[in-house]
């Protein structure tokens, strides 16, 4: 048991430095090159197209246009 307390000072130091470099915010543009694959290959492999285009007209006819 006596050995444990430094690995997990070694364990808490690595995670504060992994956290350190990955906080702050990401710029929407990079969030948004970064889902856009994922978006894509959803809409294609569950044929999302069609339900786009029936999403988008049933807002239409609800909002008047």
């Amino acid at each position: 048991m006596a050995h444990t307390a430094p690995r997990t000072i070694v364990r808490s130091q690595e995670r504060t430095a992994l956290r350190a470099r990955g906080q702050g915010r990401r710029h929407p543009l990079v969030a948004t090159l970064m889902a856009l694959p994922l978006a894509v290959l959803l809409l294609v492999v569950f044929d999302g197209w069609e339900t786009v285009t029936t999403q988008a007209s049933s807002v239409g006819v609800m909002l008047g246009r």
